[in-house]
């Protein structure tokens, strides 16, 4: 989910752009590990929202990949809590993709992992993302659209609506429009991959930044050959999608297992870009926000 969710499409964040070779269908691109980026231990504490003896919730950036990669531990947010916390295991609760920043919840214990993902099969856990949308949403909208893959893409892992495809249910609503752009909290009821970034584009209102479902899905092959360019900047105009995770909430159950709510403000990045092209940010998404 990112939505973007542990499984088929975890292969496309392994740490290295060339080593993402399984997402692009042809032609095949050498590995280039050049441009990976690496955690410092210091931006690892800075990251940190709360710790407890069962439980570790980061902020994590948009320029960061949570799972594990072929560029060592630090090249990855997994990697970087194993060797920074000193930790045997450290399971990674919910992923997010490379670019999308926000909540991430690691379980320092089997217990733990056991408790959260069975609350995720309860459907005790509710997610929000925050979006900023190219185009001006005036009023809430619920996409109920099945997603499958989009095998007409150059890019393998992107998907589309299509009448076969898995169920997916998302919910937009804005909070702020102007310019030409909106920024929408949007809730899921499932997690597909790459959900919100699909059904944003089957919207026609397509997560600014987003080089596979933005303008044009070959902007991400650009990408991985040439890295961000100047034209890159032109049609997409942020580096990465302005998407980020800002709540995940823990719905107590009758076991006793009390509720739990982590929340990461709006990323820095993408409240200068809405400051500047909306004209505001709404408090509760900023820094001291609620």
């Amino acid at each position: 989910m990112s939505a973007g969710a542990t499984g088929p499409g975890a292969a496309e964040d392994d740490g290295t752009y060339g080593g993402r070779l399984r997402v692009c269908a042809w032609p095949r691109r050498a590995q280039d590990t050049s441009r990976v980026r690496l955690v410092a231990p210091e931006e690892l504490r800075a990251w940190t929202l709360t710790e407890d003896d069962e439980v570790l919730a980061l902020n994590k950036p948009g320029d960061v990949v949570c799972h594990p990669s072929k560029a060592g531990p630090w090249s990855s947010l997994a990697g970087a809590v194993k060797a920074g916390l000193g930790l045997e295991k450290a399971h990674l609760v919910f992923r997010l993709d490379r670019e999308t920043s926000g909540v991430v919840l690691f379980a320092k214990t089997e217990r733990a992992a056991s408790r959260l993902q069975r609350a995720m099969q309860d459907g005790r856990i509710r997610k929000t993302y925050l979006a900023v949308l190219t185009g001006e949403l005036r009023e809430e909208v619920a996409v109920d659209q099945p997603l499958g893959d989009d095998e007409a893409s150059p890019v393998f892992v992107k998907t589309r609506v299509r009448p076969d495809g898995r169920a997916a249910r998302s919910r937009f609503r804005p909070l702020a429009a102007g310019g030409g752009f909106t920024l929408a909290e949007v809730r899921i009821e499932t997690g597909r991959k790459h959900q919100i970034r699909a059904h944003a584009q089957w919207l026609g209102l397509p997560v600014v930044g987003d080089k596979i479902y933005g303008p044009d899905a070959r902007c991400y092959l650009e990408f991985i050959d040439h890295g961000w360019t100047p034209a890159l900047a032109e049609r997409l105009l942020l580096p990465r999608q302005a998407l980020h995770c800002a709540r995940i909430e823990l719905e107590g159950n009758a076991a006793g297992l009390g509720g739990q709510v982590w929340t990461a403000p709006l990323a820095a990045d993408l409240r200068e870009f809405c400051r500047a092209r909306i004209g505001a940010v709404p408090e509760w998404v900023a820094p001291g926000g609620g």
